[in-house]
């Protein structure tokens, strides 16, 4: 069996601390759940013109943002759903099988 464990809760002292969109970095209460993902989102940085739709709406949280244009997918916690893929415009994710990845 796993042994699931808790991620500790950031502090937050203003509003201005609490993190814009869908997700929270290291706010989940497992640390992994996407070990039935059967593609993975692969990112091209250099087609990401940072329009924050990925972030937003990834229905999982598992985008996180590094700073105004750069965005890191957490693996760990991505299901594969796609939606962020359907939604980058650009072209700048695409799905890939897990397998190949």
């Amino acid at each position: 069996m796993r042994d699931f464990k808790m991620s500790p809760r950031p502090q937050w002292n203003s509003l201005s601390d609490v993190p814009m969109g869908s997700s929270c970095s290291s706010f989940h209460i497992c640390d992994a759940n996407a070990a039935w993902r059967v593609f993975r989102p692969v990112m091209d940085y250099s087609l990401c013109i940072g329009c924050h739709q990925c972030y937003l709406l990834c229905p999982d949280g598992a985008i996180h943002k590094e700073d105004a244009k750069v965005f890191h997918i957490d693996y760990d916690f991505c299901k594969g759903c796609g939606i962020c893929a359907h939604q980058c415009k650009p072209g700048a994710i695409s799905m890939v099988k897990e397998d190949q990845a």
